[in-house]
């Protein structure tokens, strides 16, 4: 039986779209959207990790003060200028002292005239002394003749009166005496007073330190408490670092800390946190540490930004995964383990972290376990994967 050359045309026409068909279904089961999900993997490690704690700091001072005056007034004259180091005492700047020079002139000439009082109530009080006993003599003397019937009893009356008449004067002269003490001592406590002042409208140094800022000049006026000055102790400097709550497990004071400024990114400087505030950030849900340096290096100012690294004990061993490879779906933490060439969500239980993308898993996985890391799109459980080494846009 032949077959017409009409009847060929047909033939090879049906082949080619049976191998169309075939080439359509194989690009897209290979390609579009039925190809499989191209993933990479790995298989769980057991380790240890060595997790750190990472944050942007300032460079602050622990001993910090504000020089200014305890009372309103014009600044009289600065003597030191930013940068300047200054000693303990060191006068720095002087406020002008209006009238305290002359309330204390008229309140040392009122201190001698109380002075001069004192002496004359004391002459009063040794004269009415003297009388006093005087007349007790005499006043015994006419008792006794009284009793003899040497003197009549008037008399003796008379002479017991004079002594009583003394002891007062001696009384008033005691008081007089004690109240003029007591005006002195006012007047010496307001002279304590006015010193205390006037030794206010000179700013001392508190401490030895080195000047940062000069913010009024002679001439201004300033209110109570207002900064003329500003002084640090350069010893005193160390680093306010702000760190994820999240990743905060562990820190106490004394982990030790790897430092880099941003004046000299080549150089690691060492330290340690000195200590953990007591409060955090609820905002930006972060802690806050102060790190000290080892060895403080030259130059070293306020306000330059570091970048702190904190060094945590190591963990116990346990399975280790790349960050990546945890996955939140819902309410659950997991994995994509690969079981029999498909995914399957498996929750975990992860531990700590550290810095170069290691996670421990504490529960759900066992060492070997091959874990989906990276993967083009969602995966679902039962979606078709194809296993590569390596996607685009993906880490190394």
């Amino acid at each position: 039986m032949t077959i017409s050359s009409k009847g060929l045309r047909r033939l090879g026409l049906g082949l080619l779209g049976v191998l169309l068909i075939v080439a359509l279904v194989y690009v897209v089961m290979r390609s579009g959207p039925l190809a499989p999900t191209r993933v990479t993997v790995t298989q769980a490690t057991v380790g240890t990790l060595s997790p750190s704690l990472f944050g942007i700091g300032t460079v602050e001072a622990r001993r910090a003060y504000l020089i200014g005056p305890t009372a309103a007034g014009r600044v009289s004259k600065v003597l030191v200028d930013v940068g300047d180091t200054v000693q303990t005492g060191q006068l720095l700047a002087e406020m002008d002292p209006v009238d305290l020079d002359e309330r204390a002139a008229a309140l040392e000439a009122s201190i001698a005239r109380a002075g001069s009082v004192i002496a004359a109530a004391q002459a009063q009080r040794r004269d009415a002394q003297a009388r006093g006993e005087l007349a007790a003599i005499t006043a015994r003397r006419y008792v006794e003749l009284g009793a003899q019937n040497f003197m009549s009893a008037g008399a003796v009356e008379a002479k017991q009166q004079e002594q009583a008449s003394a002891a007062a004067a001696v009384a008033a002269a005691e008081a007089n005496l004690a109240a003029t003490r007591q005006d002195s001592q006012r007047l010496a406590a307001e002279r304590a007073g006015l010193r205390q002042q006037r030794d206010n409208v000179r700013l001392l140094a508190p401490a030895d330190g080195v000047v940062i800022s000069r913010d009024a000049e002679t001439g201004s006026t300033v209110v109570a408490g207002q900064a003329v000055l500003r002084l640090i102790q350069p010893a005193s400097l160390w680093i306010r670092v702000r760190l994820d709550q999240g990743r905060s497990a562990g820190l106490v004071e004394g982990l030790p800390a790897s430092i880099v400024l941003r004046s000299n990114p080549g150089a690691r400087l060492s330290g340690k946190v000195a200590r953990v505030e007591a409060t955090s950030d609820s905002i930006t849900e972060e802690r806050v540490a102060l790190v000290s340096l080892d060895t403080l290096p030259a130059n070293l100012s306020t306000g330059e930004l570091a970048e702190v690294t904190l060094m945590l004990p190591a963990t116990a061993a346990a399975v280790l995964l790349p960050n990546p490879a945890v996955q939140r779906q819902a309410e659950q933490v997991g994995v994509w383990r690969v079981e029999g060439g498909e995914p399957r969500f498996v929750p975990v239980r992860i531990g700590q972290s550290s810095l170069d993308g290691q996670v421990q898993v504490l529960e759900g996985l066992k060492a070997g376990d091959e874990v989906v890391v990276y993967s083009e799109k969602s995966l679902t459980a039962g979606s078709r994967i194809k296993v590569v080494d390596k996607l685009a846009g993906s880490a190394p």
